[in-house]
């Protein structure tokens, strides 16, 4: 198992787990990150942001997942937790954990809190959140795009 950060190679890869999850879970709607526009060159959409990175994590030579980090609101210091998604062979073998991490880590070195949306509907996602110390949120920040998502959570960095 590799955790690095995503090449050009990896968007068609990484694209399909997460539009495939959603689908799965009949998210395919409007206000999900399926209709996001940088979805198709996540590599370049990473790229062209400052303090911002997405790693895919690679089994057997294989995509199976990733996570992102990019700013939310700069002058508040607070990025958003961004498609931490795993494809079905790679559930429950501990990798969203190690993703968490690593981009946990990174967040710390550049952001006083993280921020992230979600949906209550993902019941091990929100556990997981929950577990790395995010709180969950009455409302979504200001500047929330995925309109679908019904669950927000923020977690102070650097504590």
């Amino acid at each position: 198992m590799i955790i690095r950060e995503i090449t050009q190679q990896d968007n068609a890869a990484i694209k399909k787990i997460i539009q495939d999850s959603l689908s799965s879970l009949g998210l395919v709607i409007p206000g999900t990150a399926y209709f996001d526009p940088q979805l198709a060159d996540l590599h370049q959409y990473y790229n062209n942001l400052s303090q911002a990175k997405y790693w895919i994590v690679e089994r057997d030579g294989e995509v199976v997942g990733g996570v992102g980090i990019a700013p939310f609101d700069e002058q508040a210091k607070i990025c958003e937790l961004q498609k931490l998604y795993l494809s079905p062979q790679a559930q429950g073998l501990g990798l969203a954990n190690q993703l968490m991490e690593t981009a946990l880590a990174y967040a710390a070195d550049h952001y006083a809190a993280c921020y992230l949306e979600t949906t209550h509907e993902l019941e091990a996602a929100c556990r997981l959140y929950e577990k790395f110390g995010f709180t969950l949120l009455t409302e979504p920040l200001v500047g929330s795009e995925h309109s679908a998502m019904n669950a927000w959570y923020l977690k102070p960095l650097n504590q």
